[in-house]
């Protein structure tokens, strides 16, 4: 077979029936060229021995996998900018296969661009290549700033010419595949609950319990595990300078990764009012209002849960939500200024002259220029004041960001020995670069600079 020793087929969605998804068969591609394939994802799941034409013909022409049921296009509704939207689903994707990892962790590979659905509705089911790079350069720089996010693991041209309004046409287009804890969406629930199905909600609630919250006993505890999750997503986000572009029921799941990746940023400078979907006029989903937008979401999922569980214990579950995401971007701003705990008061003074200091050097100081230059905090003391950011390091706002980083130890401080930290400047993923990566694709077929990108963006998260 054409899959390594440790592949194991758990297709254990597909098993709950055909209430909650429907067959499909994939789309037929003019061409098939491997432009991406993670070998690191790939061996966690047994699946890194397979030659490119076995990759192409289970990723871009979607032949099962051993043990997997043919693909499955996942029924869902959804909040879409808080306006319920019953014509969802998945319309340009499937989850083609479930397998457990290295971790014993139950993954999904889902697929996006693989063709038209029962849910595509006027859509062509496509990709087009450039979302699909977008695609694999978010998932990487978000695994490096240490946010729990979806990975790419396949990205394949097929060939086609594409018409979207939002870019110019006609686009390359492509197949791409992630790897995924679950893409049960906070939608997936609300579409049985719009239905009035309780009694598919009871089975899916002992489903996400099994395979995602074992700690859960029933629907207000499953609820809670979510919340957590969903918290330390959003504060990863925050302590990442990430905004998502498009936080809607569908684009939330029940494991606390980010994925799906249409309209991203990540911040330049610290601006809270900074949106990334050009759409999004009233910014609904602008930096500083991820954390309301994902809790409004939870509010909905509960919602869907009390044919199940007690008003008060939903409540109650909803309610950690504020606290766990307090603790949790302490954390992650310790995790990205490489500090140990020093206790909560500390966490918290961190983290309020952290980003004191970030706003009052606005554009000039950039949103990463603090975490690099003090990364290890004291350790880094004179790289810092004698970098290119060196003249913003003086005041009061920046006496207190130092009282604060004195208080934490360096966590392993052997890690400023990376040659990374010889650079002057951060590794960044702005939209000029990105824009800038895609030309030299669209213009001359020229894919080094993205590899290069890529390749520095893991030697940074090392």
């Amino acid at each position: 077979m054409p899959v390594g020793p440790t592949y194991r087929p758990d297709p254990l969605f597909a098993a709950l029936g055909d209430e909650y998804s429907d067959a499909v068969e994939p789309a037929a591609f003019a061409a098939h060229i491997v432009r991406w394939r993670d070998q690191r994802a790939a061996s966690e799941v047994g699946l890194d021995g397979l030659t490119e034409a076995e990759w192409i013909d289970h990723f871009g022409r979607f032949e099962s996998l051993p043990g997997q049921p043919r693909p499955r296009a996942m029924r869902y509704h959804g909040h879409q900018f808080r306006h319920y939207n019953p014509d969802l689903g998945d319309g340009r994707g499937f989850l083609a296969a479930q397998l457990r990892d290295d971790r014993d962790r139950l993954l999904d590979l889902g697929t996006k661009g693989s063709g038209r659905t029962p849910w595509s509705r006027d859509g062509d089911g496509r990709l087009t290549l450039k979302g699909g790079v977008r695609e694999v350069l978010a998932a990487e720089m978000l695994a490096a700033r240490g946010v729990p996010t979806c990975r790419i693991l396949s990205l394949i041209e097929t060939g086609e010419q594409l018409v979207r309004g939002d870019e110019p046409s006609p686009t390359r287009s492509s197949v791409m595949v992630r790897l995924s804890h679950s893409h049960i969406r906070f939608g997936t629930f609300q579409r049985l609950a719009y239905f009035e199905r309780t009694d598919l909600i009871e089975p899916l609630v002992d489903h996400v319990i099994t395979a995602y919250h074992p700690t859960a006993t029933d629907a207000a505890s499953m609820l809670e595990g979510v919340v957590r999750v969903q918290a330390r997503l959003v504060a990863r986000w925050t302590a990442a300078g990430f905004v998502h572009g498009v936080l809607n029921t569908d684009n939330l799941n029940v494991t606390g990764e980010s994925f799906d990746y249409g309209p991203w940023r990540f911040l330049p400078w610290l601006d809270p009012a900074f949106t990334a979907a050009y759409f999004d006029t009233a910014g609904l989903y602008s930096f500083a209002r991820q954390a309301e937008a994902v809790f409004w979401a939870l509010r909905q999922l509960a919602a869907t849960l009390r044919p199940l569980a007690e008003e008060q214990a939903l409540v109650d579950a909803l309610n950690t939500f504020g606290p766990t995401y307090v603790t949790e971007t302490q954390a992650a701003l310790r995790g990205r200024l490489g500090l140990t705990d020093a206790g909560e008061t500390a966490g918290q003074q961190l983290v309020d002259t952290t980003f004191a200091l970030m706003a009052q050097g606005g554009e000039a100081l950039g949103f990463e220029g603090v975490l690099f230059d003090w990364f290890g905090g004291e350790a880094s003391a004179a790289r810092a004041h004698a970098g290119p950011r060196a003249a913003h390091y003086v005041g009061e706002t920046f006496d207190a960001f130092r009282r604060a980083v004195q208080a934490h130890d360096p966590d392993r401080p052997e890690r400023l020995d990376h040659p990374g930290f010889a650079q002057p400047e951060p590794q960044d993923l702005l939209i000029d670069e990105v824009e800038a990566i895609w030309s030299r694709i669209a213009e001359d077929d020229d894919w080094s600079t993205f590899q290069a990108k890529v390749a520095a963006i893991r030697a940074g998260g090392e």
